[in-house]
């Protein structure tokens, strides 16, 4: 399918911090161009919803690192003063399965989500003092990487029922904020230049997906501020050269990909789920507390499958 590239948010290549893109839904921040908006709903609007939407009443609703990109955007006088209210970017992580907002989400901001959202997305506000969610976890439809101050058994029960998925605490290229320096979907991905073979084999294996090392928007290694991506699409910022292009699309197989495909492949994928939450409640399967909820229990049910489903993938170059 396309890739869209040349794509600004007022006048800022950092498409990734104003977007989140999912095999489910796309978020996109309200107040931009039109013609931002129309290259997501041309491509997406047919098969996922588009939602325009704010977080914690900022704009920057994507993984936008708060770093030298953030103070890049700032230091321009782009964007409101509103954006910039909160030390840390408030951003939301999310999949297929679910989409985690952080603590300062209102309850405005997250009944419109649970309104737009499909009805199988779990939308879950997050009570973390790390709530640039999208600076802390990466993820795909089978597992999230995240920061390692959320390497917790509590937090990550707290993570992992609304996606659906096991977390890990990782690092990438030695950086904690996993979510800003790697884009990827169930298909491949991109992660920060620096990341070392031995890390990539690792990360590949995890992910059950491709790797490579990689920049965005002409060397940028914050690479979840320049791109959003799903399986058979991505949106990446003005600056982006040719052949950062043509990594892209290759190692996430985005030539390969058909949306209607993979939708139905969803589909099925939910009815499994539904079938592991029923057998757990049939069987009266309860996990390690006596809290655990029929879903929870499920979910351990199915991570037990996945560890041990899990082979290494190569990574490529």
């Amino acid at each position: 399918m396309v890739i869209y590239a040349g794509l600004q948010f007022e006048n800022s290549c950092e498409v990734g911090g104003f977007s989140n893109l999912t095999n489910a839904y796309c978020l996109v921040a309200i107040g931009g161009s039109e013609n931002f908006y129309s290259a997501f709903e041309s491509e997406l609007v047919d098969v996922i919803p588009v939602v325009k939407t704010s977080i914690a009443g900022t704009r920057i609703i994507g993984r936008l690192c708060a770093g030298e990109n953030f103070l890049r955007l700032y230091r321009s006088y782009l964007l409101d003063a509103s954006d910039f209210a909160y030390p840390s970017v408030l951003c939301p992580a999310g999949n297929k399965n679910g989409l985690l907002v952080p603590h300062n989400t209102t309850d405005q901001e997250l009944q419109h989500l649970q309104n737009s959202l499909p009805d199988q997305v779990v939308v879950q506000r997050i009570e973390e003092k790390l709530s640039a969610l999208g600076n802390c976890i990466a993820c795909n439809d089978h597992v999230a990487l995240s920061h390692t101050d959320l390497d917790k058994p509590d937090v990550k029960l707290k993570l992992s029922v609304p996606l659906l998925l096991p977390t890990s605490g990782q690092k990438i290229a030695g950086n904690i904020l996993v979510g800003s320096y790697c884009a990827f979907s169930n298909r491949g991905g991109l992660v920060h230049p620096h990341t070392s073979i031995e890390d990539l084999d690792e990360l590949s294996t995890l992910l059950q997906a491709p790797l490579v090392a990689g920049t965005i928007n002409r060397g940028s290694e914050v690479i979840a501020a320049g791109m959003t991506v799903n399986d058979w699409t991505a949106f990446c910022g003005s600056d982006t050269t040719a052949m950062e292009l043509s990594v892209i699309e290759s190692v996430c197989k985005l030539t390969e990909a058909q949306p209607t495909a993979i939708v139905e492949e969803m589909r099925k994928s939910l009815i499994d789920t539904q079938l592991i939450e029923h057998k757990a409640l049939n069987l009266g399967v309860v996990g390690s507390s006596p809290t655990e909820s029929p879903t929870e229990a499920a979910l351990n049910l199915s991570l037990g499958t996945f560890y041990y489903s899990a082979s290494p993938l190569p990574h490529y170059i």
